[in-house]
């Protein structure tokens, strides 16, 4: 008879510890506030909301043809019907380091053929989430290497997400001066004062080609001046290539830097993305590519990374990485796809000169030289904020708010009410 008192005053007493643990679980999180939306995703789902039928986007990275729409290119395609017909291919696992003959042809790619660190084997490569995986990877890579009080530089302004990814791998991040508004250009002069001033052994991120968001790069005799300060003050240099071929419809000029530094002997690191160039901003195809002093410290590197990669997200996708070999490794498929990173460069070329053409034509306050001068996907068009608010509150024209703007998303339907609006805010914040 007093086992079921025995049973109740058990249950009971459980009921009342889980009543305590569900009140402590329930207050893990109650006190979370909403995080900051991201700077780009953000504006780009104000522009989804927006209802305006003339409504115009131009903060996200990503090319659209002359109608507005996303541009899947033609050889992606044909890589594509020619995978499906392959009854060898199967979706099995990838190596944690990714698809051999993926990165094996991203190396030519980037480095070239006649490339001295290739012929040595001295560049180990992994397959990585497109540009921002590698960039990840690489930096956690360079930490288990690096002192912890080194700094990472990188241009100011840039690419928002590459300090980010710096400071989550334990680095702090510090800036060289890039962009001149004054003269909407490169101030040279600051970036080689600031990139000599930078501590002996810091890490120096810099943009391959077509920067993101000024569009302006070095010429062939000032990156040699930077390398020149690179190696005397014994800097790492880390490249970020996110627009090879996509900048001028030149694979081997927009990879000029990059080669310059690997043929002057320097060790380093290079992030590259297939997003732009190929069009695979869903598939996250990309290689983190490392330039060792050996042969045989390349395969030892090459062992941490896959120690980095494995916890991390174990392996890459393998449907992007398939279609990049298909068309790196297929003659016909090759010459096609340059032919299409020419046609996207050169649009985008074109409506640089119409949104110019169309200012002087308004008589737009300002010299606008600038955007004609720049290259690649984006234009910082030396907008202030405040006119950058007022072209989205009134004008239904979405960019960032520093001034960066996607050339991409500029087509022959929209380019003359965009130059209208942007001579609305001038002329109103005068």
């Amino acid at each position: 008879q007093i086992y079921p008192l025995r049973d109740q005053t058990l249950i009971t007493t459980m009921s009342k510890a889980q009543s305590r643990l569900n009140n402590i679980c329930s207050q893990f999180f109650a006190q979370v506030e909403q995080a900051p939306p991201d700077a780009i995703f953000g504006i780009k789902n104000k522009y989804s909301k927006d209802k305006d039928p003339s409504k115009i986007n131009l903060s996200v990275g990503a090319y659209r043809n002359d109608k507005g729409k996303p541009y899947l290119l033609e050889v992606v395609k044909k890589a594509e019907e020619l995978l499906v017909q392959d009854s060898k291919r199967s979706k099995e696992y990838l190596g944690i380091d990714g698809h051999p003959q993926f990165k094996a042809l991203s190396q030519k790619l980037v480095f070239g053929e006649n490339s001295q660190a290739l012929k040595e084997g001295r560049v180990c490569t992994a397959q990585c989430l497109s540009g921002t995986g590698s960039l990840r990877v690489g930096f956690e890579f360079l930490a288990q290497f690096f002192p912890r009080k080194t700094c990472v530089y990188t241009s100011k302004p840039t690419w928002g997400n590459q300090n980010t990814v710096a400071m989550k791998a334990g680095f702090q991040h510090k800036s060289y001066r890039y962009w001149d508004p004054k003269s909407r250009g490169l101030d040279f002069k600051g970036m080689l004062q600031d990139i000599h001033n930078a501590p002996a052994g810091s890490i120096i991120l810099l943009h391959a080609c077509a920067h993101n968001p000024t569009g302006i790069d070095p010429t062939p005799d000032q990156w040699d001046q930077i390398m020149a300060v690179v190696r005397a003050r014994n800097h790492f240099p880390f490249f970020d290539a996110a627009y090879q071929g996509f900048a001028t419809g030149d694979l081997d000029n927009d990879a000029r830097a990059i080669r310059m530094f690997e043929k002057a002997g320097f060790q380093m690191l290079v992030a590259q993305s297939y997003a732009k160039n190929f069009g695979l901003y869903g598939e996250r195809a990309g290689c983190v590519h490392v330039i060792a002093p050996s042969k045989q410290s390349a395969q030892a590197l090459s062992s941490h990374i896959k120690r980095i990669i494995r916890p991390m997200y174990s392996n890459p996708p393998r449907h992007g990485a398939e279609i990049v070999a298909k068309v790196l490794s297929t003659p016909e498929l090759f010459a096609q796809w340059k032919d299409e990173i020419k046609i996207m460069s050169s649009r985008i070329s074109k409506m640089r000169h119409a949104v110019r053409d169309e200012l002087l034509r308004l008589q737009t306050p300002g010299n606008w030289d600038h955007i004609v001068t720049q290259i690649g996907m984006f234009s910082f068009t030396g907008l202030s904020r405040k006119q950058c608010e007022l072209l989205i509150k009134e004008h239904h024209v979405y960019l960032l708010y520093n001034g960066r703007i996607s050339m991409a998303g500029l087509n022959t339907s929209n380019v003359a009410r965009f130059a209208k609006a942007v001579d609305s805010v001038v002329r109103a914040t005068q």
